[in-house]
C-alpha cells in the first residue's frame, strides 16, 4: 500500500452511471494503467477534455459506459477518472468497502468559494463526524415524522399558489423548500415578498450551482493560477465571484442562527433543527467547544442540499405528467378509490397508495437532478476482480429496462424503500436528510395529483404546445421552464385546496 493521495468523483447520472476521478503522480502512470480498464484513447495531459459534452457531461459518460462496458477509463487535464455502470459494483465497494471508501477529495472551487463546511465536502474524520450526530438527531427517521403536518400544510399552500397563479409554477417550486426548510432548520416563517433571509440564501445557492460546477473545479485544479487574477483583468472573474460568495456565507451562516438565539431569549423559540441542537444541554453529541460552529454549519448545509434538489425534482414531476397523462390518469383513480373526493391525502393514506409510491421512486430514477457528485477519497488502494480501484459509484441500466421511459409499472408490487434510493447515495456518505426529503416530495406529488389537472399547454388556435425537454444546470439539473396547463381537476377540488389553506392559516 503506498500513501498517495487518491480521490473519486461520484456521479448519479442520468443512464445510473457514476464516475470516479483519480488523483495520482505522473511516475506512477505505466506502472498502474494496465489494471484500469478501458476507456477512449485522449491526447498528451488534455487526456479526453475535448470528448466530453461540457454542458451535459453525464451523457458523454453514459456513450463512454456503452461502449466499454460496466468500466471505463478516462483521463482530463492531469486527473484520471473511472466511470462504473453498474449498480451492483457500486453496492460492493460503497457499501460493504465503506471504511475506506468515505473520504473526500479536495475541490479547488469549493475552497475558493470558502463552501468548505458543506457537511457533504467534508474530509472524512472528526469534523464529519461531529456534522453528522447533529444532524441525525433532527433528521433521522423517527424525528422526520414530527415534520409531517407542516409538510402537507406547505404542499397545500403551493397548490394554492398553482391555483392562482400557475403560470408562475417555477417561482413556486423554488419557494416551497425555501420556506419548509427555513422553518425546519431555524423555526422562521418566511416572509412571501422581500424576506432578507431568503434573499441571501438564495443568492448564495443561485451562485453555487453557477459557478461550483465539476468542470470548473476541474480547470482550477489545472491552472491554479486563475483563482489569483485580479478581477479587473479578463479571466478575473474567478475572484470577483468568490469574494461574493464568501460574503453571502458569512450571512447565510451567521444571520438565521442569530434569530433563533433571539428568539430562545425572548422565549418565543419555536421547534427546529438549531434549536433542537442547542437544546443539548448534556452535549450527548459530544459537540464540546465547536457546538455554535458545527450548528451554523449544519443548518447552512440543510437549507443548501435539500432546497435546490427538491425544486429540481418537483419540476422533474411536473414535465412527467404533462409527458404522461396516463401515469397521471391511474394515480388520480387510485387516489379517488382510496382517499374519495371530500378530503386531501395525508400521510396515514400513504401506504394504501402503490402507484403514488412507484411515480415518486420513478420520478427520482429517471433524470437524476444531480448528475454529478462531490468527489470522494480512499484511505487505501483497493482491488476489485483484478483492476486497482480508487473508488466508485453507481446505478445499474439493466436493473431498469428502457431506462429513458417514464413508468412507474416498472416496479410491480415490489417498490422499493424511497429513501433507499441510490439517488441518496450509498454506505457512510448517505444523504442524512433523506426521509425529511421523501416525505416532502411525497406530500407534493400526492397533493398535486390528488386536486390539479396537469396537461399540455395550448396556443391562440386551441392546438397543443408539444414539449421537446431540455435541461440547465451545474452541480444540479433541472428541465428549462416548459408551457404547460395546471387547474383544478373540479369545483370540488379547488374547494378543497381553498379550506385547506384557510385551516393552516
Amino acid at each position: 500500500m503506498h500513501t498517495s493521495a487518491i480521490a473519486i468523483s461520484i456521479s448519479l447520472l442520468f443512464s445510473g452511471a457514476l464516475f470516479i476521478s483519480l488523483w495520482k503522480s505522473r511516475s506512477r502512470r505505466a506502472k498502474y494503467r494496465s489494471l484500469l480498464p478501458p476507456g477512449p484513447n485522449g491526447l498528451p495531459w488534455v487526456g479526453n477534455v475535448f470528448d466530453i459534452d461540457v454542458s451535459q457531461p453525464w451523457v458523454t459518460y453514459q456513450e463512454w459506459g456503452n461502449r466499454y462496458g460496466d468500466l471505463t477509463y478516462s483521463q482530463v487535464l492531469g486527473k484520471e477518472y473511472i466511470i462504473v455502470n453498474s449498480e451492483k459494483v457500486a453496492h460492493e465497494l460503497l457499501d460493504q468497502r465503506s471504511s475506506i471508501y468515505s473520504d473526500r477529495a479536495r475541490v479547488p472551487s469549493i475552497e475558493l468559494f470558502d463552501l468548505g463546511f458543506v457537511t457533504p465536502t467534508l474530509p472524512y474524520g472528526e469534523e464529519w463526524r461531529k456534522h453528522r450526530r447533529a444532524l441525525h438527531l433532527v433528521l433521522n427517521k423517527k424525528e422526520a415524522l414530527k415534520y409531517t403536518t407542516m409538510q402537507l400544510q406547505r404542499a397545500h399552500g403551493l397548490l394554492m399558489n398553482l391555483l392562482t397563479t400557475p403560470q408562475d409554477y417555477e417561482d413556486h417550486f423554488v419557494m416551497f423548500p425555501v420556506a419548509l426548510i427555513m422553518e425546519l432548520a431555524y423555526g422562521y416563517s418566511v416572509v412571501p415578498q422581500g424576506d432578507p433571509f431568503v434573499a441571501s440564501l438564495v443568492q448564495l445557492l443561485s451562485l453555487v450551482i453557477e459557478v461550483v460546477t465539476p468542470e470548473r473545479s476541474a480547470l482550477l485544479g489545472a491552472f491554479p493560477f486563475l483563482a489569483h487574477i485580479p478581477s479587473w483583468m479578463p479571466g478575473g472573474n474567478w475572484k470577483k465571484r468568490a469574494g461574493d460568495c464568501r460574503r453571502l456565507v458569512r450571512k447565510v451562516l451567521n444571520d438565521p442562527v442569530q434569530y433563533v438565539h433571539d428568539s430562545i431569549i425572548a422565549g418565543t423559540a419555536r421547534k427546529s433543527m438549531v434549536h433542537d441542537i442547542y437544546l443539548d444541554k448534556d452535549d450527548d453529541l459530544k459537540l464540546g467547544l465547536d457546538k455554535d460552529k458545527v450548528t451554523k454549519e449544519v443548518a447552512a448545509t440543510a437549507f443548501m442540499a435539500g432546497s435546490e434538489t427538491t425544486t429540481s425534482t418537483m419540476l422533474v414531476f411536473l414535465l412527467a405528467m404533462v409527458l404522461h397523462p396516463d401515469v397521471q390518469r391511474k394515480a388520480q383513480e387510485e387516489i379517488d378509490r382510496v382517499v374519495g373526493t371530500d378530503r386531501l391525502p395525508d400521510f396515514d393514506d400513504r401506504p394504501s397508495l402503490p402507484y403514488v409510491e412507484a411515480i415518486l421512486l420513478e420520478t427520482l430514477r429517471w433524470i437524476s437532478v444531480v448528475p454529478l457528485g462531490v468527489p470522494h477519497m480512499t484511505t487505501a488502494d483497493d482491488n476489485y476482480n483484478g483492476l486497482r480501484c480508487y473508488y466508485s459509484e453507481y446505478v445499474d441500466p439493466e436493473r431498469y429496462p428502457e431506462p429513458k421511459v417514464f413508468n412507474p409499472d416498472r416496479y410491480g408490487s415490489k417498490l422499493e424503500d424511497v429513501a433507499s434510493s441510490p439517488v441518496f447515495g450509498f454506505g457512510r456518505r448517505l444523504c442524512p436528510g433523506r426521509y425529511l426529503a421523501e416525505q416532502s416530495l411525497w406530500a407534493v406529488i400526492v397533493s398535486m395529483l390528488a386536486t390539479l389537472q396537469i396537461g399540455k399547454a395550448t396556443d391562440a388556435s386551441g392546438n397543443e404546445i408539444e414539449i421537446h425537454p431540455k435541461f440547465v444546470g451545474g452541480i444540479t439539473i433541472r428541465p428549462e421552464a416548459f408551457p404547460c396547463s395546471i387547474e383544478a381537476r373540479s369545483s370540488r377540488t379547488k374547494q378543497l385546496i381553498r379550506t385547506s389553506t384557510t385551516s393552516a392559516d
